[in-house]
C-alpha cells in the first residue's frame, strides 16, 4: 500500500511540475494542467489546443517527456499487485525520488523562480525559435479579436468582378495576403485582380472588420462547412 501512496505522489508532482514548466512557456495554467494530463493519460486533446503544444518546441519536448512517463506509469501500476506481495518494496529509493520532485515543485511554486523561469521560455529564449516553428496564434494573434481565415467566393458572392482594393481600402485592419484560383496563387497582383467564383482569400485582420466586409461570403462558407458534417455523419 505504501508503494502505491508513494507512486501517486510521484505523479502528482510530474503533472505539477509540468503544468508550471508549461504555463512558464506562455500558456494559461488551466490549459497547461489539463494538456499535461491529456499528454500523460494518452486521452488526447482537441486538434486545435493540440497546436499549442506542437507548434512550440520547449512544449514539444515536456509531452514527448509526459508520453513516455504515462507509459512507465501504467506498466508500474499493472505490476504494482506483484510488488505489493514481494518481500522488498523498494520504498526507500521510491521516497527519495518523491522527495527529490516535491523539493522542485516547491521551488518551482516560488514567484522568483516562476518569474524567471518566464521570463526565460517567454522572452529571449523564444525569440530563438524559427518562425515556422511557432503556431500560428503565437504569431499573428497579437490582439482577442485577430484572426486568419480562408474565404471561398461562391457564385453567389457580391464580390465577384469587384478588386480586392474596392473592398479593402477603407478597412485599414483587414489585409489580403493572396488570392488562391485554382493551383496558382496571386500575391503581387491581388489588389488589382477581379475575383472570381472559386477563388479563396487568405485573410488576416480584425475579424469584426472581417464579418463587415464578407459576412455573405463567410455565412456561404458556414452553410457548406455543415451541409458537409450532416452528409458524413452517421444515420
Amino acid at each position: 500500500m505504501g508503494f502505491i501512496l508513494v507512486y501517486i505522489l510521484i505523479v502528482f508532482l510530474v503533472v505539477e511540475i509540468s503544468a508550471i514548466l508549461m504555463r512558464a512557456t506562455g500558456l494559461e495554467h488551466p490549459i497547461a494542467r489539463f494538456q499535461v494530463v491529456s499528454l500523460l493519460t494518452g486521452t488526447g486533446f482537441t486538434t486545435k489546443e493540440s497546436e499549442l503544444i506542437l507548434g512550440h518546441p520547449v512544449r514539444r519536448r515536456i509531452g514527448i517527456f509526459l508520453i513516455l512517463f504515462g507509459a512507465f506509469s501504467l506498466a508500474v501500476m499493472i505490476s504494482c499487485v506483484s510488488a505489493i506481495l514481494a518481500p522488498d518494496f523498494h520504498l526507500f529509493p521510491l521516497s527519495i525520488a518523491s522527495g527529490v520532485l516535491f523539493i522542485a515543485y516547491v521551488l518551482l511554486r516560488m514567484p522568483a523562480v516562476g518569474k524567471l523561469l518566464e521570463k526565460r521560455m517567454s522572452g529571449a529564449f523564444r525569440q530563438t525559435f524559427a518562425i515556422h516553428e511557432l503556431a500560428i496564434q503565437e504569431v499573428l494573434y497579437l490582439e482577442k479579436e485577430d484572426a486568419f481565415i480562408d474565404i471561398p467566393i461562391g457564385e453567389a458572392s457580391p464580390a465577384i468582378g469587384r478588386t480586392i482594393k474596392e473592398l479593402c481600402d477603407r478597412l485599414p485592419d483587414v489585409n489580403i495576403l493572396l488570392i488562391k484560383r485554382g493551383t496558382v496563387a496571386i500575391r503581387d497582383s491581388r489588389m488589382e485582380t477581379p475575383l472570381e467564383a472559386g477563388d479563396v482569400l487568405y485573410v488576416y485582420g480584425s475579424m469584426r472588420q472581417i464579418k463587415r466586409t464578407f459576412g455573405k461570403e463567410l455565412e456561404a462558407k458556414k452553410a457548406m462547412e455543415r451541409d458537409e458534417r450532416q452528409a458524413v455523419s452517421p444515420l
